[in-house]
């Protein structure tokens, strides 16, 4: 019995000389909906544009309102000859491609075409254009409403690299438009990509090209090339075929 009373006084006093020595920490304070809060920087406000009356986004750089190309000029130096009336710019092949004053990086980018009413010509020749992202990369432009061509080459592709997911093209004689979520390349120092240039494009509000990464220029014979290049122009196509030329109207950008 002595020896059963000892053993439960020692075991007694190591455990509490254990619990004396457990060190006790503070607990995690419960979180509260502020602690996930954050109310600085507030975002710039910024006045949208207005469909009705083709106004631009207060933030943005409007490089065509209708009224003249002082925004643009010819890719081959000088003043850009497309003619411009009734509020739109027409190409004028004759006189070759335009392109913005201005280089641009990263952007988000408005633009309106319209086909001629009486357009004619098939594939290819119907209506084709191009918008290049700083100068090297094509949206291709194209009047594929009942027209068949290379699904790479249509409208709203990339040009010979991504079809459109869907053809939301209207029919010749009404306005179309893009807008152009466009994230610029980073070269490395050997001039290889380090991140490729990326591109998101809604054509009529409908997506037709979902954040795909551009795999380089944008060729029209062989494959795409690797160029390192900085911020570049705007691009607008006049293309070579016999079809009646299309017109542009309301162009703005807003560098992101």
């Amino acid at each position: 019995m002595k020896n059963l009373t000892f053993m439960t006084v020692a075991l007694t006093a190591f455990a509490l000389t254990a619990n004396a020595q457990e060190k006790k920490y503070p607990e995690q304070m419960p979180m509260r909906p502020e602690m996930t809060e954050y109310w600085t920087p507030q975002p710039k406000h910024v006045v949208p544009g207005n469909q009705a009356t083709q106004s631009a986004p207060s933030d943005a750089i409007v490089l065509f309102d209708g009224k003249d190309l002082s925004q643009w000029q010819s890719t081959k130096g000088g003043a850009a000859g497309w003619r411009v009336h009734d509020g739109v710019m027409t190409v004028e092949k004759s006189t070759g491609d335009i392109q913005t004053k201005l280089n641009f990086g990263s952007y988000q980018l408005h633009i309106e075409w319209c086909v001629p009413k009486d357009i004619e010509g098939t594939s290819q020749a119907r209506g084709n254009s191009g918008v290049y992202m700083q100068g090297k990369y094509e949206v291709q432009v194209l009047d594929n409403y009942e027209n068949e061509t290379y699904v790479d080459g249509m409208v709203g592709s990339i040009y010979k690299q991504y079809p459109p997911l869907v053809n939301p093209d209207r029919k010749p004689g009404q306005w179309n438009a893009y807008d152009i979520i466009y994230t610029a390349p980073v070269f490395k120092a050997d001039g290889s990509y380090l991140y490729r240039p990326r591109i998101t494009v809604l054509l009529n509000g409908v997506l037709v090209q979902n954040n795909v990464e551009i795999l380089g220029t944008t060729e029209y014979i062989g494959l795409p090339r690797t160029i390192k290049h900085g911020d570049g122009p705007i691009i607008l196509q006049a293309h070579g075929d016999k079809s009646k030329p299309i017109s542009f109207r309301n162009i703005w950008i807003r560098p992101l």
